[in-house]
């Protein structure tokens, strides 16, 4: 039931998989898709470690757990951020500190975020940190998109649908039944291949200059 200036709890998105295509790939063809729609420039890029660094003086990668939380007290009481793990930390920070600030002067895509918040992306080693094959892209800090090179290595999306049980029951959450048809696929045969899910109804925003997401909406929540 989540609503405000730019979510409805309904909305309107494109998502397409190309085979045969990686990350980098695939951000050539949604820029080729916004930028010319929208008329504006082609993206830059940014890794996730560089955008935390410039706009939240944090680095996601090196900062301790309890440094991460004593920051995150700005914008929530302690008790709130004590049932937040590690990645809801970064995420508070990338909402409030980060994302207002992307994209403002020239779209730019988000890249190289932690491995453990891509639970479907192949994943890299770069400065000695596994980071994930996935992008975002933003522009006068709205988020339009999120593409991830696809991991096609059922064991090991095994594995991270276990490990992510085995921390939601370190946290007293209930575990998550494995979607073995999916894992099924997988092994089965996925091709290589990327995808990408966009925001049709932000990238109506974007073109209409509209300031609320009703605005551009049949059926807002309100009305719904």
């Amino acid at each position: 039931g989540e609503r405000g200036r730019r979510h409805n709890p309904e909305f309107s998105m494109l998502e397409w998989y190309r085979v045969g295509c990686d990350d980098a790939a695939l951000m050539v063809e949604v820029a080729d898709l916004v930028c010319d729609w929208l008329g504006c420039a082609r993206p830059a890029q940014v890794s996730y470690r560089d955008a935390m660094l410039t706009w939240a003086e944090v680095d996601p990668f090196e900062i301790s757990d309890q440094d991460l939380r004593r920051y995150c007290e700005q914008w929530l009481e302690p008790e709130q951020i004590a049932e937040l793990d590690r990645d809801g930390c970064l995420d508070l920070l990338m909402s409030f500190a980060v994302e207002p600030n992307l994209g403002q002067h020239t779209p730019e895509f988000v890249v190289g975020y932690p491995a453990s918040q891509a639970a479907l992306a192949r994943v890299s080693v770069v400065d000695g940190h596994p980071v994930a094959h996935r992008f975002e892209l933003y522009i006068n800090g709205l988020e339009l998109c999120n593409g991830y090179w696809e991991l096609i290595d059922a064991s090991e999306q095994r594995r991270r649908f276990e490990a992510d049980n085995q921390l939601r029951q370190q946290s007293g959450k209930p575990g998550m039944a494995l979607d073995e048809a999916f894992l099924s696929a997988v092994e089965a045969g996925l091709p290589d291949c990327a995808g990408v899910a966009l925001g049709l109804d932000r990238l109506l925003m974007l073109k209409l200059g509209a300031r609320d997401i009703a605005e551009v909406l049949a059926f807002p929540f309100e009305r719904a």
